[in-house]
């Protein structure tokens, strides 16, 4: 079939890329779903630092690539032997597929699935191989989604259905931001009662963090960001402390958990000095692979530190997006306030630009 979708053309273009224009709005063709595989009609897809990292070159990907990777929609189609979904539900689609087989996947969530990364690195289907071309040629899948389109052949096993309640903006957010922020509290890093939760950076993952950290009751939720509009919105969403990454480090402010969802390394190191002596820092960010910080070995054995590395949130979606989902209805989760905007496919690359200059929590493309 034939749909609309944004393809990166070129990993690292110079911007603003509402100059440049690294990523092209066009017509492609999309095969039919294969077996164990749905088409999807995309409702909203959000734009995240995981497809900037691709854009400005931090997390290098084959190109061309049909970006977007946070997502829900319509199943429209089953491909053959799917038969826990049904045509007309609605989906949010997640960018980690779990095969449930292999030595990560029998982690609980604490380690990614091999198949799954190593199907995601090589921008294919988890069942091998791009359903996407453009006038002959492949295009590769970004994390086994692209949702930056119309529609969207995906794995079963990256949907995760919700009831028609659950808004298109909820639904969407669910799929990335909610699942890498929340589950660090929910997985990785449990606050206990009374404890206090810190987090650096206040993008969409970020803000989820301390949304999750409010939801399950933790002490003192204090969040870092050099950005005044969202140090002001995560005190109206009911923080406790909002501070910039000077005033933190003037005052001394440390948590028993902090979370560091900034993605670099200087913001990670910020983290370590904010954790408390017994506590634990979760890094969720993902900075550019040649990043280094510094750590001081003595320090984590005198204050019996722990670092823990979470990857989307060390979730598993069927388990976790349900809960997040019956949060949201008891109005302990309002994640829908972390769309800072909705735009349409055409302003892409200009989404990019404010995501880069920090200008943006959540930019939702509506399709």
């Amino acid at each position: 079939m034939r749909i609309t979708g944004a393809v990166l053309e070129q990993v690292g273009r110079p911007g603003p890329w509402a100059e440049t224009r690294p990523l092209t709005v066009g017509e492609l063709d999309l095969e039919g779903p294969h077996a164990g595989e749905v088409l999807v009609q995309v409702e909203a897809a959000g734009v995240c630092h995981s497809d900037l990292s691709v854009v400005d070159g931090n997390r290098p990907r084959p190109v061309p690539m049909l970006l977007g990777h946070e997502a829900c929609g319509r199943v429209t189609e089953l491909g053959a032997g799917v038969t826990d979904l049904q045509v007309g539900q609605r989906v949010v689609m997640t960018f980690l597929p779990r095969c449930g087989h292999c030595a990560g996947c029998a982690t609980d969530g604490r380690m990614p699935c091999g198949p799954g990364s190593a199907s995601n690195n090589a921008g294919e289907m988890l069942g091998g191989g791009s359903r996407l071309s453009r006038d002959g040629s492949p295009i590769y899948h970004h994390l086994g989604v692209s949702a930056f389109a119309t529609h969207a052949v995906v794995d079963t096993r990256s949907v995760v259905a919700v009831d028609d309640d659950v808004t298109t903006a909820v639904a969407t957010v669910l799929g990335c931001a909610v699942l890498t922020g929340g589950g660090a509290l929910l997985n990785a890093a449990p606050p206990e009662p009374g404890q206090s939760v810190m987090v650096v950076g206040l993008g969409g993952v970020g803000m989820a963090s301390a949304l999750t950290a409010i939801a399950l009751g933790a002490g003192e939720v204090v969040v870092v960001d050099g950005v005044e509009a969202k140090r002001n919105q995560a005190r109206e969403l009911g923080v406790t402390m909002a501070l910039d990454p000077a005033e933190l480090e003037s005052r001394g402010v440390k948590a028993d958990v902090v979370v560091e969802a900034a993605g670099n390394a200087r913001a990670f190191e910020a983290a370590l000095a904010a954790t408390l002596p017994g506590g634990r820092t979760v890094t969720v960010g993902l900075p550019n692979a040649a990043a280094r910080a510094s750590v001081s070995p003595l320090q984590l054995v005198a204050e019996a530190r722990t670092v823990i590395g979470s990857y989307l949130g060390s979730a598993v979606p069927s388990r976790d997006i349900p809960i997040f989902a019956q949060w949201w209805r008891e109005g302990r989760l309002p994640v829908e306030a972390l769309v800072s905007a909705r735009i349409g496919l055409d302003d892409v690359n200009r989404a990019m630009d404010e995501l880069a200059a920090g200008r943006a929590v959540r930019q939702l493309i509506e399709l």
